[in-house]
């Protein structure tokens, strides 16, 4: 049997710390030199063992101060419904609030990117076509528990006061009170959840495990017209969040 790599000996070694309560939540670990010369290793071996407890949640990082054991992350229960779209609130925040929780989010805007085919087809316009990007991170108490990547087509909004889905007068109201800000009136979305693991990305972003299993969901929101008007690729892990979804009756 091949020698296990010397950095995952000492990811094992400081796991087997944290499960025995040697070090407990909040404690702030030895230094890298402490640890490396205390195991017999090279500061680097314990860089990569640490970078590789904080990707699963064991540890975390805390630029400036050191590296900590990590509170245990409760699950969060994220509940899918576009029934629950408000004028001044959002269903994020709402469900946070619900479990004692702060929610907020994290965002990042990219106009005018070229649409990549999936994402062409989903919003039915050519491959090609100008879109408004915008990438999010959902955190809370602080820590993320949701991605989510949106596309509008540029043609869309280009020009109005809602083609920034985070700036603006309407800044963070949604996408429903976003459209309905220009004349547009969405009447439904449609999603596609299903199971895969993470991308290293997402992993280090969302600080669970490489490959870990998540939930991917491609929604897209229709206009009365039945013309798409966003679209959007929603991450979430199974280890940190409970989905449930809200399916209103009609009478």
């Amino acid at each position: 049997m091949p020698e296990q790599p010397p950095y995952l000996r000492i990811a094992d070694e400081l796991r087997r710390r944290v499960a025995e309560h040697v070090w407990t939540p909040g404690d702030r670990l030895p230094s890298r030199a402490q640890i490396a010369q205390e195991c017999g290793v090279g500061d680097n071996v314990v860089r990569r063992a640490q970078e590789l407890l904080i990707s699963q949640g064991v540890l975390e990082g805390r630029a400036g101060s050191g590296t900590y054991v990590a509170e245990p992350r409760k699950r969060v229960r994220v509940v899918r419904s576009a029934a629950r779209e408000q004028p001044q609130s959002s269903p994020f925040r709402a469900d946070m609030k619900a479990v004692g929780r702060q929610g907020d989010w994290e965002s990042r805007t990219d106009a005018k990117v070229p649409a990549p085919a999936e994402v062409a087809t989903r919003l039915g316009v050519a491959e090609g076509d100008l879109c408004v990007r915008t990438a999010y991170e959902f955190l809370a108490d602080g820590k993320p528990v949701q991605l989510s990547t949106s596309w509008e087509p540029y043609e869309l909004t280009g020009g109005t006061l809602v083609v920034l889905p985070e700036g603006g007068p309407h800044a963070g109201a949604g996408v429903v009170n976003r459209m309905a800000a220009i004349g547009i009136s969405v009447s439904h979305a449609v999603e596609q959840p299903e199971p895969r693991q993470a991308t290293a990305e997402e992993a280090s972003l969302l600080g669970i495990q490489k490959a870990a299993l998540v939930t991917h969901i491609r929604r897209t929101y229709y206009s009365e017209e039945g013309q798409p008007v966003e679209t959007a690729d929603i991450v979430v892990p199974a280890a940190l969040c409970e989905i449930v979804y809200e399916v209103p009756i009609s009478r």
